[in-house]
């Protein structure tokens, strides 16, 4: 059943206006990547060690920077004031992430607590296993090797579809294709960087859903444009698009609609751990809708012109 029923709206024709609004998105997006020098990477990605841990009451973050200071766990100086720290889950559970210790994490974690205890003993479990959530530790090493492999997986994943796409309908469309899952990665990259999301694994991997959910988006109009160009081949292509996109409007929006309120969802009550995934999947859903629509198909027309 179509939800929305005999559209007949010119997308095409909004195809300049909409590229003026991709344009401008990215630009702030790319600024801002400048602005911050890059990406703001996890620990995943750069290292060091991330410490949780959980406080009998609520605390405020700014007091445990200004307090700890810092701080020598044997023979190796940390530096608390200059530490990430936030809260997570509810404002009793602290993060906090630091350089690398050479110590065992046993030691470290023992010697934490002592500091801990003695600024806060109010606020620190009897039990300091309880007080010691966990301790993730990356090296540099490891961190490069993991940033390294999650640029290959995106760009293997855009090279393999640009090959699938090829093969499938014509080079015209893989590279309409390729520039709507290029301009959905920067824009989502350029949203995060505004918005101070760090990039984690997790991330990596709503981008690699997003591309997906966006070329089946793409796929699913493209294949519309290559049963109508057979039935209106008197017409022009920009009409063809045109009546393309307007018979996949109503399953478009079904899809894009189902899937946005299910990642919402995640987001508002997913907790810590699956709020930047879900904030991934938010943006790359509305985007990949857009791009498949206002990117792809523009892109194809460009191309059979020229």
């Amino acid at each position: 059943m179509r939800i929305i029923k005999d559209t007949s709206i010119n997308f095409m024709g909004k195809s300049s206006i909409t590229k003026i609004v991709s344009i401008v998105v990215i630009t702030l997006g790319i600024i801002s990547l400048v602005i911050n020098k890059g990406p703001k990477l996890s620990i995943d990605f750069k290292g060091g060690t991330l410490i949780a841990v959980n406080y009998t009451d609520n605390i405020d973050i700014d007091d445990v920077r200004s307090s700890m200071g810092e701080v020598e766990i044997e023979g190796q100086v940390f530096d608390f004031s200059m530490a990430e720290i936030k809260h997570f889950g509810d404002l009793s559970n602290v993060a906090i992430r630091i350089a690398s210790f050479d110590s065992e994490p046993k030691n470290f974690a023992k010697h934490l607590v002592e500091k801990m205890a003695s600024l806060y003993p109010d606020l620190i479990p009897k039990d300091g296993n309880d007080f010691i959530l966990s301790i993730e530790k990356v090296g540099p090493k490891i961190g490069a090797e993991l940033r390294g492999d999650a640029i290959m997986a995106v760009v293997s994943a855009l090279l393999l579809i640009l090959v699938y796409i090829t093969i499938r309908f014509e080079l015209k469309y893989a590279v309409g294709a390729i520039a709507a899952l290029a301009h959905d990665v920067l824009v989502t990259l350029g949203i995060f960087s505004l918005f101070g999301y760090e990039i984690s694994l997790a991330v990596i991997a709503a981008f690699l859903t997003i591309v997906g959910y966006s070329l089946n988006d793409t796929i699913v109009i493209f294949d519309r444009v290559r049963e109508n160009a057979r039935l209106l081949k008197k017409s022009a292509l920009i009409s063809v698009i045109n009546q393309s996109i307007n018979d996949s409007l109503s399953r478009t929006i079904v899809t894009s609609l189902t899937t946005f309120f299910v990642v919402l969802i995640l987001f508002v009550f997913g907790g810590e751990v699956l709020h930047t995934f879900s904030f991934a999947m938010i943006v790359g859903v509305i985007v990949g809708t857009y791009s498949s629509i206002f990117v792809a198909s523009p892109v194809v027309l460009y191309m059979d012109k020229n």
